[in-house]
């Protein structure tokens, strides 16, 4: 599935391939594959052939000179997209023009040449962000408190900003992997959580590099578990040259994050979620206490602008 959109016209006629920006969404995996096969206009019947195939058509788009972009196909959002729409989802006509208004709005990637195998794992992780983004974010703007008259989602916004940069300063030096997870709606049991991931350098001259968007992304989905006072947790796993990988971790009980001891990490990490049954502890691993954040006081919702991160993009 993919669209062509003329970006500019010189002249009468058809604009040159150089001017013209292609979208090609993808199905990206199996599962995904496996929905599309049950219309009949759809001709492809093994995901693999169907990638090789979208390989080609992305090297040829490419060697005519324009810009070529790649888009995750959603099957789920098409159906709904066509019943909005009062199109039959069952014509190659429907699919090209979901790939137009919907797809190419999305999550996109620029093709540079590389394998579509070596792509879509990014392009997986980028169009999950995108999803986790808007579903917190849309948590965050939905209400007010009308007793009060406080913005909830900036002020939610405001302490879980506050709440990250205490967790990063006390994790010291070396490499952090911080992942936080918040349950979906209530009144979605299924639904996956909303999960964030954020990558930290502490530096041995005290920077902190890392990803803004990460950060922002994180503190978002955070802020989405305060405002709504879900439970969740963050995890950080450390490493330091020499030594051996430290996980600590959070949990969000009454609107702040609320450290684990060396057991309960242990518990977490050691048990199966769905049984019970306990796991063996991974090799080179020191399950750790996490450390008190102090909550302070901010000002009635004000957003927190003491970043002390540089915000340099992390290799």
């Amino acid at each position: 599935m993919h669209t062509d959109n003329a970006r500019t016209r010189t002249g009468p006629g058809r604009p040159p391939h150089d001017e013209v920006a292609s979208t090609v969404a993808v199905l990206a995996d199996e599962a995904d594959f496996a929905v599309m096969r049950r219309y009949p206009s759809f001709a492809f019947e093994d995901h693999a052939a169907y990638l090789r195939h979208m390989d080609r058509l992305l090297r040829s788009l490419a060697a005519r000179g324009g810009h070529t972009s790649v888009a995750r196909f959603d099957p789920a959002g098409y159906e709904m997209y066509c019943a909005h729409r009062r199109l039959d989802p069952d014509t190659p006509a429907s699919r090209t023009r979901y790939t137009a208004e919907v797809a190419a709005a999305g999550a996109t990637l620029e093709y540079g040449g590389q394998p579509l195998t070596r792509l879509l794992p990014r392009l997986v992780e980028e169009s999950e962000q995108r999803a986790t983004w808007e579903r917190a974010g849309a948590l965050l703007t939905r209400d007010d408190c009308d007793a009060c008259g406080r913005d909830i989602g900036r002020a939610a916004f405001a302490r879980a900003s506050l709440a990250v940069r205490r967790l990063v300063e006390s994790l010291g030096r070396g490499t952090h992997h911080l992942v936080c997870s918040v349950p979906a709606e209530r009144n979605a049991p299924l639904a996956a959580p909303m999960v964030a991931v954020l990558s930290v350098e502490a530096t041995t001259d005290g920077r902190l590099l890392v990803s803004e968007p990460e950060a922002m992304l994180l503190c978002t989905v955070l802020a989405a578990g305060i405002a709504t006072g879900r439970p969740g947790g963050l995890v950080a796993r450390t490493r330091l040259p020499g030594r051996a990988e430290s996980v600590r971790g959070w949990s969000l009980r009454d609107g702040w994050l609320r450290p684990l001891t060396e057991a309960e990490v242990f518990a977490a990490y050691c048990t199966d979620a769905a049984t019970g049954e306990p796991l063996p502890p991974e090799p080179d691993v020191e399950y750790r206490a996490a450390a008190e954040l102090d909550d302070g006081e901010l000002d009635d919702g004000e957003p927190d602008d003491g970043e002390e991160a540089d915000g340099e993009e992390a290799d």
